[in-house]
């Protein structure tokens, strides 16, 4: 289970990764494109997968990982309720989400490093 704080400890191990606020939540970005958004208030975040991805992860646990909606959640950002969710599945989400948006030359480091979403709760 990850708690907000452990969440932006997570964010902020990536290269070049900025925090910056966005609407009520705060953003993550990398090269000024956002990666992930955390809703401190109810400690959920939302994470740029692909669709893919994102059905991988959903089959973990649909009920804490699920599509944002509407036309967002179609294109793979996805949300996951931290409180409800192992570390290593929010780690492993996370980097697949900076892995997404971040240019090649920072994201080819942590790609070696990536596991496969299949840990069930």
């Amino acid at each position: 289970m990850v708690d907000s704080e452990t969440f932006i400890i997570i964010l902020k191990s990536f290269d070049e990764t900025l925090e910056e606020p966005h609407f009520e939540k705060l953003s993550y970005r990398v090269s000024k494109k956002i990666y992930a958004t955390l809703d401190l208030l109810n400690n959920i975040a939302v994470l740029k997968l692909t669709p893919a991805e994102q059905a991988e992860y959903c089959a973990i646990d649909e009920t804490a990982i699920y599509p944002v909606k509407g036309g967002w959640g179609k294109m793979g950002y996805t949300c996951f309720e931290l409180n409800r969710l192992k570390k290593e599945i929010v780690i492993s989400a996370t980097t697949s989400a900076y892995c997404n948006t971040a240019p090649k030359k920072l994201s080819i480091k942590y790609q070696k490093n990536q596991k496969e979403p299949n840990q069930k709760q």
